[in-house]
C-alpha cells in the first residue's frame, strides 16, 4: 500500500441524500478513500441503502467502512421499509438491559441489511441532572440513557454495544470524553462548549469505560475542550486526552474517529488540512467530514507533512494499520 492509500484510509466523507452515490464512487477510487457515512436524514429503506452502499463498496480497493448515525429517537439516520423506528435512547433505558440488547441486535441487523458495516453509537455521555436539556447536544434531544448516572448509562452503552456486534456492525463509544457538561452544540457553536468539570478521574468516564469494555472497536472524539485534561486544545486535537487518557490511561487500543469535522461551527477556526492532521498527531485515525470536497486538502496536508516528519509518517501508517484491522475484523479485507 502507498503512502497515499494509506493516508486515504483515515479519511470518512459524508454523503447526503441529494449526493451522487455515483460521483462519490468515483471519489473513492480516485483518491482511495477509506469510509462513508450517510447524513442528512435517509428514507428510502434497507433496499435502497444495500443498493447505494454496494455501488460504493465496489469503488474501494482496500474495502469501504460505510457508517450512519443509528441512535434511536430524533438521531436516526436511515428510516423507510426494513428499518425499524427506533426510540431515544432514555427509553430505550426503560425496557432493562437483556431487551435492549436484543433490540439493538435487531436494528443493527438492519443496518447490514442496507450495507453498512459501523453504527456511529452509542452515546455514552452522561448529563448533570442540574444542567437537563439545556444541554444542547445530548440533553436536549435525550440521547443519554440517563440523565445524571453514569453507572447506568454504563450499563446501556455496554448493552448497545454488545447487540451491535452481536450483529457484525462495528460500535462506536461517543462522545469521548464526554458531551454532558456542556452548553453547546459543537456542530453548531463554539460558544458554551468548555467543559471544566472532567478530569482522569472523572466518574463520567464510566460508561466510555464499560464500552470499552464490552468490545467497542471506535472511540468517537468530541470537539469540546477540557481544561483539566487539556489547557490549550480541543479534545480532538489533543494528545493528553487521545494518547494520553483514552489510550495510555483507559487501554483502548482501537480505531479513534473525530466527530464531524467539515460543517461544525467548533472547528470553524481551523485550517481544513490542519483539522486532519492535528487530529492524526494527536493519536487518532479516522478525520470524519461531512463535506467530501474536503478530503483532498486533508489528502494534501497529510502527505505534505509527512514528507517533512518521519513522527508523524509513522503515526499515519500506524492508524492506517488500525483501520486496516478493524476492516479485516469486519471481514472487508485480508490482513497477512
Amino acid at each position: 500500500m502507498t503512502a497515499r492509500q494509506r493516508s486515504g484510509q483515515l479519511l470518512m466523507v459524508g454523503l447526503q441524500p441529494t449526493g451522487s452515490s455515483r460521483a462519490l464512487a468515483a471519489q473513492i477510487k480516485a483518491q482511495g478513500l477509506g469510509g462513508v457515512i450517510y447524513l442528512g436524514g435517509w428514507s428510502g429503506g434497507t433496499a435502497s441503502m444495500a443498493t447505494i452502499s454496494k455501488r460504493l463498496k465496489a469503488a474501494a480497493v482496500d474495502g469501504l467502512l460505510v457508517a450512519a448515525d443509528q441512535e434511536g429517537g430524533q438521531v436516526q439516520q436511515l428510516r423507510g421499509p426494513g428499518f425499524t423506528r427506533m426510540p431515544s435512547a432514555r427509553t430505550q433505558a426503560q425496557t432493562g438491559v437483556a431487551a435492549e440488547e436484543k433490540n439493538v441486535e435487531t436494528w443493527s441487523r438492519e443496518l447490514v441489511a442496507g450495507g453498512v458495516n459501523v453504527n456511529l453509537a452509542p452515546v455514552s455521555d452522561t448529563v448533570p441532572t442540574s444542567l437537563g436539556a439545556a444541554n444542547q447536544p445530548i440533553g436536549r434531544y435525550r440521547r443519554d440513557f440517563a440523565p445524571g448516572s453514569p453507572q447506568t448509562n454504563a450499563r446501556y452503552a455496554a448493552a448497545f454495544v454488545r447487540g451491535t456486534l452481536a450483529a457484525g456492525i462495528a460500535p462506536t463509544v461517543k462522545h469521548f470524553p464526554g458531551l454532558g457538561r456542556i452548553t453547546g452544540n459543537t456542530d453548531v457553536t463554539s460558544s458554551g462548549i468548555t467543559d471544566r468539570t472532567t478530569g482522569p478521574d472523572d466518574p463520567y468516564l464510566a460508561p466510555f469505560a464499560a464500552g470499552i469494555e464490552a468490545g467497542a472497536p471506535l472511540v468517537m472524539i468530541s470537539s469540546a475542550r477540557y481544561p483539566r485534561l487539556d489547557p490549550e486544545n480541543q479534545a480532538m486535537f489533543s494528545k493528553a486526552v487521545i494518547t494520553g487518557l483514552l489510550r495510555e490511561s483507559m487501554g483502548f487500543d482501537g480505531v479513534v474517529i473525530t466527530d464531524d469535522v467539515g460543517a461544525a461551527k467548533a472547528v470553524a477556526p481551523v485550517s481544513v488540512g490542519q483539522r486532519a492532521t492535528r487530529f492524526i498527531a494527536a493519536g487518532g485515525d479516522i478525520v470524519l467530514t461531512a463535506k467530501a470536497s474536503q478530503a483532498a486538502a486533508m489528502l494534501k496536508a497529510i502527505a505534505a507533512k509527512r514528507a517533512t516528519s518521519p513522527a508523524f509518517a509513522a503515526q499515519v501508517d500506524a492508524a492506517a494499520a488500525r483501520v486496516l484491522d478493524l476492516k479485516a475484523d469486519l471481514g472487508l479485507v485480508k490482513c497477512g
